[in-house]
């Protein structure tokens, strides 16, 4: 079988080098790609918002599925695009991308059907917004409506960061068409939890937990980035909060888009608070996480090709999800001055100590490089993701960190404290 990948940073990489572990495969492509995914793809030229051109392609190489990594082309409707084909595709249609492509349709959903959630409200103008505000609670959380690269969400803490928020998101528009519409939402307190799911519009089969860490400095400190890090499983997520999530929120969200009349086809990520209150949806994303899916899939037992061709199929209750005892750990080094301003070109080192330690559970992902005269050189604000496995969550850190020290490049950053506090609970 031919497989394409819609996508170029370390999320993709990581479903390359799992897809390619399938037997049922003896090529894959990507699009765009980048310098890691080249071990395992063709990288082809195409990008990743071009939808035809893409479509065009699979059908022109015979390409017996799709995976859509991203987000946007989901949102946009690349799946409608390659089904209209007759291509087999993994990802959900563009009125089921809506979970994630619009934070006031999935909290109106959560709302509808009770799946629990923070209070909230939507505004499409700046002005009524900053009329609510007058009175609201502080802190408060305001989302931009649309995606914006896992940077549209703002806490602030006291009511001039709040109004300063809506200048940002609403009036200035710094994430662009995103900010057209808003959601304020109640600040919630508590653990937080990623969860992947595979879904094939009915069944739901959850994945291995793992946690985030958003913000670009230690001790969480900093803004809030696309991902600096991540480990997996979380001690936090135990079985009663497992056995509440099943009942409240896991097949509820399913059943709900079905219901709305957008079935749910492909991975969604729940994004959860584990409140004194009970867990409570943060958010949905349509896709698998960046950079949890580095953490999750390489404890992943099952052979990735046979359960996105099962949702696809809507035989995913057939399937059984296996996830190896043990933990995973990744170190995000990034360009110093993300995600603000920073210099790309810069020559890597060390890629080559790393994989040739790959069967000791030492891996690393790319996210942002490219080639440039024979060397791979950085070509983002994310670089990197160097992940370990280990036996339990103090090993897998360790050698995450310690693989992170063999990659060099001149303006490497990293946060030092990933998982620290866990570890040390």
């Amino acid at each position: 079988m031919k497989v394409l990948i819609i996508g170029s940073g370390g999320r993709e990489h990581t479903l390359a080098w799992k897809i390619s572990k399938s037997p049922k495969v003896d090529k894959i492509y990507c699009a765009p790609g980048n310098a890691g995914i080249a071990e395992y793809a063709e990288c082809v030229p195409i990008g990743a918002m071009e939808l035809e051109k893409l479509a065009d392609f699979a059908e022109e190489k015979k390409v017996g599925l799709t995976v859509i990594g991203m987000d946007d082309p989901l949102v946009a409707g690349i799946v409608d695009v390659f089904e209209a084909r007759g291509l087999r595709v993994f990802g959900p249609r563009k009125n089921a991308a809506i979970l994630e492509g619009s934070k006031a349709f999935s909290k109106d959903l959560m709302k509808k059907y009770r799946i629990p959630t923070a209070a909230y409200e939507t505004f499409e103008e700046a002005e009524k917004a900053l009329a609510y505000l007058e009175t609201a609670p502080m802190p408060v959380v305001l989302k931009a409506d649309g995606l914006a690269l896992g940077k549209g969400v703002l806490i602030c803490e006291t009511l001039s960061e709040a109004r300063e928020g809506v200048k940002s998101i609403m009036t200035d528009k710094k994430f662009g068409e995103a900010g057209n519409r808003m959601v304020v939402e109640e600040f919630l307190t508590g653990r937080e939890v990623s969860v992947l799911s595979f879904v094939d519009g009915d069944t739901i089969r959850i994945m291995t937990s793992a946690q985030d860490h958003k913000r670009a400095k230690d001790n969480d400190e900093g803004l809030n980035t696309g991902g600096m890090g991540t480990f997996s499983p979380s001690p936090f997520y135990t079985e009663e909060v497992d056995a509440f999530c099943r009942e409240h929120i896991y097949q509820a969200t399913v059943d709900a888009m079905k219901a709305e009349g957008r079935p749910f086809k492909g991975v969604i990520f729940f994004g959860l608070m584990l409140t004194e209150k009970g867990p409570r949806v943060l958010e949905y994303n349509a896709r698998f996480g960046d950079p949890e899916a580095q953490v999750v899939l390489p404890r992943m037992e099952n052979d990735m090709v046979d359960v996105m061709e099962a949702c696809i199929d809507g035989r995913l209750k057939d399937i059984e999800l296996k996830f190896e005892d043990n933990a995973a750990a990744c170190v995000v080094l990034a360009s110093d001055g993300y995600p603000l301003a920073y210099e790309k070109g810069k020559k890597i080192t060390g890629l080559d100590t790393v994989k040739a330690r790959e069967e000791d559970g030492y891996y690393v992902f790319h996210a942002g490089t490219r080639f440039e005269n024979g060397s791979i050189v950085t070509n983002g604000g994310r670089v990197l993701g160097v992940t370990a496995v280990g036996k339990n969550l103090r090993e897998a850190r360790a050698k995450a960190y310690e693989a992170a020290e063999w990659v060099n490049f001149s303006n490497k950053y990293m946060r030092r404290d990933i998982g620290k506090a866990i570890e040390e609970a």
